[in-house]
């Protein structure tokens, strides 16, 4: 991997990591045109996936610090409840991690067929989400575990987990600003859990391809690249404008599926 592909794959993780289009099935596609093979991108796929943890945490710092305030006082307090939210939401993707790892990381493939039927799926989503009826109220456990099992199926590379996650929030009538601001705090205990063991099972210490400064590159662009998508993401759920990714979604599955079949 050379330095302008370390860059552009950058790009593409952190812009889509935040946008409702599918990192994973964005990289599954960017990997494919520039030859890169997926046994031997692995230690980059997991430093770019820390960077844009690292841009949420930027983004978030105010929010998650309040609730590390609120949960040190080992009171039953509005912070303790929100936790607990999250902690509901892990349990489907956690079932995931611990008995379908083999499975899902079978689906990461280079089979762009693939990706591009899930991008139709994350399409429709997207798509429901801008027609149905909005909501004003705050998220129950009973929707936050909802939400989680729409997170659980994103780990397939195409459907996007923040289209997924806000898409199924808004479906179930929950304030706009509220399910933006849980999918990306929910996600990130499941992205730092997912790399500390592909760190601790010595996949990332064999055969690599990638060189420190690709490494680099890649890092800092995915983190720039995340922070600004991820401030603009919020906006964009705010003025409802999920439709227009929806038809993207859709356009770039259709070429997908048809660039598969030759």
């Amino acid at each position: 991997m050379d330095s302008l592909t370390a860059f552009i794959l950058g790009l593409i993780q952190g812009l889509t990591e935040f946008l409702p289009v599918s990192s994973s099935g964005h990289l599954e596609i960017g990997k494919a045109l520039f030859g890169v093979e997926a046994e031997k991108s692995l230690t980059f796929t997991v430093v770019v996936h820390g960077a844009t943890v690292l841009s949420t945490i930027v983004v978030f710092w105010r929010d998650l610090g309040d609730l590390f305030k609120g949960s040190v006082t080992l009171k039953w307090n509005e912070q303790n409840k929100y936790l607990l939210k999250i902690l509901v939401s892990m349990i489907p993707v956690m079932i995931v991690g611990l008995f379908f790892k083999d499975e899902v990381e079978g689906f990461f493939n280079g089979n762009i067929t693939f990706v591009g039927s899930m991008l139709l799926i994350t399409a429709l989503l997207l798509a429901a989400a801008h027609f149905m009826k909005s909501g004003n109220k705050n998220i129950p456990y009973s929707n936050a575990f909802v939400i989680g099992i729409a997170q659980a199926l994103a780990v397939l590379p195409g459907i996007s987990r923040s289209g997924a996650t806000i898409s199924t929030g808004l479906m179930l009538r929950n304030n706009k600003d509220e399910v933006t601001r849980f999918a990306f705090l929910m996600v990130l205990v499941p992205i730092i859990a997912a790399n500390v063991l592909d760190l601790m099972s010595g996949e990332m210490s064999g055969s690599n391809g990638v060189g420190t400064l690709q490494l680099l590159i890649g890092f800092v662009t995915a983190f720039v690249s995340g922070w600004i998508a991820c401030k603009w993401m919020l906006k964009i759920v705010r003025k409802g404008k999920l439709i227009w990714f929806a038809v993207y979604c859709l356009i770039v599955g259709v070429i997908a599926i048809t660039s598969g079949q030759f």
